[in-house]
């Protein structure tokens, strides 16, 4: 698209050069509060967007003001609303190319408009150098509705002091404003009029359109894609459930955000999140596409209930959930994300507006990675609103203006993706491997406390750790209960046993120089000692006629019986 001519060349301030004192801004992350173009302004780093627009295959020419004003939404991509814009052009050839362009909102604050009308026209000129879009000339479009009782002609003339800074502003930078348009209620008023030659109720711009510029930019492929608060307006909560949305927000939060914060149980949210979204994804690629944008929301929004637009918001605040929710960025699955995303953000109401970012950005991402930088600009700008410190949302946004492609950061996510995909494999070994030492390691006790808990005599029976014995039910009886001929002899050597390793007990206390019985070997003495004790009482047994059965296996059930108790030092099982 080029500028053969404009009806008007008005002053545009300095003729010559004057370089900004402070130099080249820095690309570095804003600081709340804070404003080059003095104290106390807000910062708009966030805010003001650098606009793209595709070279059409056929030129199309601007010969006046009038041309220009219906050329701007094509320009654009959208027709513009409370804005002021500053289009570059490029002298090439003789004609004037459109090169560069910003566009921020109106500042409402009229005490505000020197330190914006200074930043303009560095983001254009300056950033544009940066870029290697250097502009020759500039036009300046203010884009303002009248309020109720007000006219047009109100408008032109209360946002003429703001236009006179930014004729001014880009002057101090070496730049002209060859033309500036004030573009209200279906009228145009230029600035740069000498006086004379524009009407004072304006000029008609007609119906949206319908002229011959128009179709020529129609069939060039450039198109208009509605105003932007149509693209706002996909973007923002919808009131009418917003009580039981809040509700359910309420309940997701109580939830939810105990396991994010917990690093144990964080790996189970974002797996329940993601699959979450996936389903939500897979209902809305069954439903046929609805014509309208606005009717395929509510399509959107209709698949999604209160309870999982809840856990989605509120699993997403988590970084690495929202990460990996970024990789859906390409062909079909990027389509679905920003629908997704779309129907996310408008259900972030009442104080849950800031976790408007996560679904926001997301929505940015899958935009510009799927060509739509339009709306990936409004969606990063309406994140950084709702969250002015969302590092994610200032990241992307500032890649976006500063021309960079998307391929670049998808290369990056794809990188990201391969690691994490890389270091789970090796989690993953890692605990087969953990798993299979385990078995093998119980494997091996089992076998080891089965050669450690053989039986010592033919009829041996554990002894307990006061060297008394016990058999099934803790003691031998007869077959009338009471003790046997066996039961006295295993009792005489229990004591006797005893008496031997408390003499070594208590000569080992006293640093005695003569042999000590180990505790090993008592136990083993006492083992065979008794195991003979107890052969000799069964001999008798049956000698009497008293068989005895076989002993139970495990532990007695005999009201009064002692329990069995683990293993110890001296007890054999």
């Amino acid at each position: 698209m080029t500028n053969h001519n404009t009806n008007h060349n008005g002053a545009t301030g300095p003729a010559e050069h004057q370089p900004d004192p402070h130099g080249p801004t820095p690309v570095s992350r804003p600081v709340r509060g804070a404003h080059p173009g003095g104290p106390g302004i807000p910062d708009l780093g966030a805010a003001v967007d650098p606009i793209d627009c595709p070279e059409p295959d056929t030129p199309i020419k601007v010969r006046s003001a009038s041309e220009l004003a219906d050329a701007l939404p094509y320009i654009l991509g959208y027709r513009p609303e409370d804005c002021v814009v500053l289009l570059g052009l490029r002298q090439r050839d003789g004609y004037g190319r459109f090169g560069g362009r910003v566009r921020l909102g109106i500042p409402a604050r009229a005490e505000d408009w020197p330190a914006v009308a200074r930043q303009l026209a560095r983001s254009l000129i300056i950033g544009g150098e940066h870029r290697g879009d250097k502009s020759d000339a500039i036009v300046v479009f203010v884009c303002k509705e009248p309020t109720e009782g007000e006219t047009g002609r109100r408008v032109r003339d209360r946002l003429q002091l703001f236009v006179q800074l930014l004729r001014t502003s880009c002057g101090d930078f070496g730049v002209p404003v060859v033309e500036a348009l004030c573009v209200s209620d279906g009228r145009f008023w230029s600035y740069c009029c000498p006086g004379g030659c524009c009407p004072p109720e304006g000029t008609s711009m007609g119906l949206p359109g319908s002229s011959a510029l128009a179709a020529a930019a129609t069939y060039a492929g450039l198109q208009v894609r509605g105003s932007l608060k149509e693209f706002q307006a996909r973007l923002r909560p919808k009131e009418g459930a917003a009580p039981e949305q809040e509700a359910a927000l309420d309940a997701a939060r109580l939830t939810l955000r105990p396991r994010i914060d917990d690093e144990t149980s964080r790996p189970a949210v974002t797996t329940a999140t993601l699959d979450l979204a996936r389903h939500a994804m897979a209902r809305m690629a069954d439903r046929p596409t609805v014509p309208g944008r606005l009717d395929m929301d509510d399509q959107d929004d209709a698949l999604l209930t209160h309870d999982e637009a809840a856990a989605l918001i509120v699993g997403l605040q988590d970084r690495e959930t929202r990460d990996e929710a970024a990789e859906w960025m390409e062909g079909r699955d990027a389509e679905l994300a920003l629908r997704l995303w779309r129907a996310l953000a408008r259900r972030c109401v009442g104080p849950y507006g800031d976790h408007a970012a996560a679904p926001l950005t997301l929505a940015g991402w899958a935009a510009w990675s799927t060509g739509d930088s339009l709306e990936a600009r409004e969606a990063l700008a309406m994140a950084l609103a709702a969250d002015p410190d969302y590092l994610f949302a200032w990241l992307l946004h500032t890649a976006c203006n500063e021309g960079l492609g998307a391929e670049a950061i998808r290369e990056c996510i794809r990188r990201g993706r391969v690691e994490r995909e890389a270091a789970a494999e090796e989690r993953a070994a890692a605990a087969a491997a953990a798993a299979a030492a385990a078995v093998a390691g119980g494997a091996a006790d089992r076998e080891s406390a089965a050669a450690d808990h053989e039986p010592t005599g033919v009829d041996d029976e554990p002894t307990g750790a006061d060297g008394e014995l016990t058999g099934a039910d803790g003691e031998l009886t007869g077959a009338d209960g009471d003790p046997t001929a066996a039961d006295q002899e295993v009792t005489a050597t229990n004591r006797e046993l005893t008496a031997v390793e408390r003499e070594a007990e208590a000569a080992e206390g006293i640093g005695s120089s003569r042999p000590v019985l180990p505790a090993v070997g008592a136990t083993a003495l006492r083992s065979a000692r008794t195991g003979a004790a107890l052969r000799r009482g069964n001999a008798r047994q049956r000698a009497a006629g008293g068989a005895r059965g076989p002993r139970p296996k495990g532990p007695s059930t005999r009201p009064g019986a002692r329990p069995a108790r683990s293993g110890g030092s001296r007890r054999q099982r």
